[in-house]
């Protein structure tokens, strides 16, 4: 399948989270020929403790668009606040209106259920952005001059921060991606967001950002290795929304081929106990 040219969205509430959750899919499909965009709903303005707000949109939008450069992305800023994020008319125009503009093939967001609003808030925004972009009379142009996107496009549900719901409960993905090969390359990428270790020690009481990256995909790659039989040390974690109207196909399983490990031991939903 020639996949050359055509465009990836991914969509994450605040800059870092795409680099955490789905860098090394993307790092993948770009080695394919896809050309990559990122957006952040928000530019993070209220994680820090010492720089006001318009300081820190500032100083986390350079983070975000050095991190692009390296992936060799477009960056979008979509114009949300940090904290901000609402599922309401204005916000489902403004997504919409992103997604016009791209007019991705394949996108990836939050997923449903995660530890913060803001990432639950993103994941149903872009999820109404793919089915009402493509409806001429969906009026957008408070947002942007774009009319329309061409088709639904392909949409996957990262994994949750912690591979973990609200309660604590082991989330599984469907299927894992194998990014072993690409875990350096994720750590130099989320390495450029430096303003949020501080926030991060302050806030969370957590000083390793980039372990943190590092033990969750290990966790993945564990279990995508209990599922193959082989020796997988980094993984990411999918879902696919197969809703009506939505592709059906696993796209991804033809592209990336031997990288893709489906989730056979426990099944996946939105919520699973340790098994």
């Amino acid at each position: 399948m020639k996949i050359e040219g055509k465009r990836v969205l991914a969509v994450g509430a605040h800059p870092d989270d795409v680099e955490i959750l789905c860098s090394g899919l993307l790092l993948l499909l770009k080695e394919l020929g896809c050309r990559i965009t990122v957006a952040t709903m928000s530019l993070g303005d209220c994680g820090s403790t010492e720089r006001p707000g318009p300081e820190m949109r500032r100083v986390r939008r350079r983070e975000a668009e050095r991190s692009c450069v390296i992936l060799g992305a477009d960056y979008h800023y979509v114009g949300f606040s940090d904290f901000g994020i609402f599922h309401d008319d204005a916000g489902n125009r403004r997504t919409a209106a992103l997604l016009r503009d791209v007019n991705p093939w394949l996108v990836v967001t939050h997923p449903p259920e995660d530890y913060i609003s803001d990432h639950e808030i993103t994941s149903t925004l872009v999820r109404n952005a793919t089915f009402v972009a493509p409806a001429p009379n969906y009026d957008t142009s408070s947002f942007s001059p774009s009319q329309s996107s061409s088709a639904i496009p392909y949409l996957y549900y990262a994994q949750p921060v912690e591979n973990k719901d609200i309660f604590g409960r082991r989330v599984y993905p469907s299927f894992y991606v194998d990014v072993s090969d690409k875990l350096d390359l994720k750590e130099e990428l989320l390495a450029c967001h430096k303003s949020q270790r501080d926030w991060l020690r302050s806030h969370h009481g957590m000083d390793e950002y980039l372990d943190c990256m590092r033990r969750w995909n290990a966790a993945l790659g564990a279990s995508a290795s209990e599922n193959s039989g082989r020796s997988i040390a980094f993984a990411e974690g999918y879902r696919q929304h197969l809703g009506h109207s939505y592709p059906q196909d696993n796209i991804l399983e033809p592209l990336l081929e031997d990288r893709i490990v489906s989730e056979t031991k426990r099944g996946s939903s939105l919520s699973a106990s340790h098994a």
